[in-house]
């Protein structure tokens, strides 16, 4: 297998790949290569943090009684959901079962949902862990039946006397069918049967049965006493859901041009048993996968370009928010997404600020801002004093760069496939004059200039 292509799974179904990894893997065919990466994604490891001072609460009654508890545990959940947010980065910078980090990602910005309860978030965030490659059908119904899901989308009121609409609606628009492809009435008769959805206290499902509709509906032509359940398996006949989740499938881990004749192969594949990991396992053995307009196309997202500096300089953050302000400056936040419809993602990532701040971030981080044998101009200048005007010449992270693990993984490669390993797009023909044009005695000075420039930002 071509290794520019194996570097282009890897960034698009993992976060990049290491050089000696690539040795490994470059004399084993496409079906060998992407065999094992799913191999290595068979298990599932959950996130968690220690939530015991939650599940200390007997009684839920305790805390409408006792004002002074309440407190304390809104201040928990705001220190447990920085430590959640730091717990899942870490795992996607550093679990070996990449594809169901990048799996899990994805679905993050799919079913997403927002929650202050660390431990009912922290439920859902093992719901899409454990379900990112399994089967679709039975990810949905376990997601509608998350605490913090339920919240999120005000299931809690949605009552047989007083339907809310709110849940049913994302669950067609968002989740599995997309805009136009149902009827209002079909959102009002789906409601009814998610009538009753609740959890208790520790965020286990509850139905309240006296709330719930047990009434005769019609939706999509069918008629019956339907629950939850019943309506969710109902949209997966339609055939339109896989079309609509393999489109936002392509455009993600493809290309956001839609090839029709493209998407059709994959719902073949999708329709019927809705296989996720046999619907990946596809798109990353087709040739059109592969195809050079494909190949680092695409703009990293906040996510991706932080993991990636840190899986080539292994960075530790000294204060318990620093990575949480990092991904806040880069636009990106997990488990703070902007609203239900989450990130749009693509061209959105980069705007004229977000872009300055790329460029300089990498030397920011592994090299006090500065990046070596590069004459400073107006840019460099404004950005050193943006950041060190407020802090005396200080950093505004305190984080330390692992350079011995990069010297580990890099120090007796050449410079040249230290620049193939980092940047996996066509050069322009200035950026090629500018490397021309460097002094690359110094491999680590090398790395922060290749991290520096705009094509670091695609992959």
């Amino acid at each position: 297998m071509q290794t520019s292509h194996i570097q282009h799974l890897y960034w698009r179904a993992g976060f990049g790949i290491l050089p000696n990894q690539l040795f490994n893997l470059k004399n084993l065919t496409r079906q060998e290569v992407v065999d094992q990466l799913f191999t290595e994604s068979e298990s599932v490891k959950k996130i968690s943090v220690d939530l015991s001072e939650l599940k200390g609460i007997k009684n839920p009654l305790e805390l409408r009684k006792n004002k002074e508890l309440r407190l304390k545990i809104v201040e928990f959940n705001k220190k447990k959901g920085v430590e959640l947010n730091k717990v899942w980065v870490t795992e996607i910078a550093n679990n070996k079962a990449q594809l169901r980090e990048r799996m899990t990602l994805f679905w993050a910005n799919h079913f997403v949902c927002q929650e202050s309860n660390a431990m009912h978030i922290q439920q859902f965030i093992n719901v899409l862990r454990v379900n990112a490659l399994g089967n679709f059908g039975e990810f949905v119904k376990a997601v509608s039946k998350k605490a913090a899901m339920i919240k999120y989308l005000n299931a809690k009121q949605n009552r047989k006397s007083k339907p809310n609409e709110n849940f049913a609606r994302e669950l067609m628009e968002l989740f599995t069918l997309g805009v136009g492809n149902y009827t209002e009435e079909d959102i009002k008769q789906s409601a009814r049967a998610f009538t009753g959805y609740n959890h208790n206290f520790r965020g286990d499902f509850v139905l309240r049965r006296l709330q719930h509709d047990y009434g005769q509906k019609t939706f999509f032509g069918q008629t019956g006493d339907f629950d939850g359940d019943n309506i969710i398996d109902i949209i997966l006949e339609q055939k339109q859901c896989a079309r609509f989740i393999c489109e936002k499938i392509y455009r993600y881990f493809v290309n956001e041009n839609i090839v029709k004749q493209h998407i059709n192969e994959m719902v073949s594949v999708f329709y019927g048993d809705y296989d996720i990991s046999k619907l990946m396992r596809f798109v990353f053995l087709q040739d059109w996968f592969y195809d050079e307009k494909n190949i680092g196309t695409k703009i990293k997202s906040p996510i991706d370009f932080l993991v990636g500096v840190h899986r080539t300089i292994p960075l530790k953050f000294k204060g318990e928010r620093d990575l949480m302000k990092l991904q806040h400056l880069l636009g990106q936040v997990l488990l703070r997404p902007p609203n239900v419809a989450g990130w749009k993602g693509g061209s959105s990532w980069i705007d004229v600020n977000t872009i300055m701040v790329r460029l300089r971030m990498a030397s920011l981080l592994v090299n006090h801002a500065q990046i070596p044998h590069k004459e400073k101009g107006d840019f460099n200048d404004a950005f050193r004093k943006y950041y060190f005007k407020k802090n005396k010449k200080k950093l505004p992270f305190k984080v330390e760069a692992n350079w011995d693990a990069f010297f580990s993984n890099y120090g007796h490669y050449s410079n040249a496939t230290l620049q193939q390993n980092l940047l996996n797009t066509k050069l322009n023909n200035g950026t090629e004059a500018f490397l021309r044009s460097l002094n690359k005695s110094s491999l680590r000075d090398y790395c922060i200039q290749l991290m520096s420039l705009p094509e670091y930002q695609m992959c």
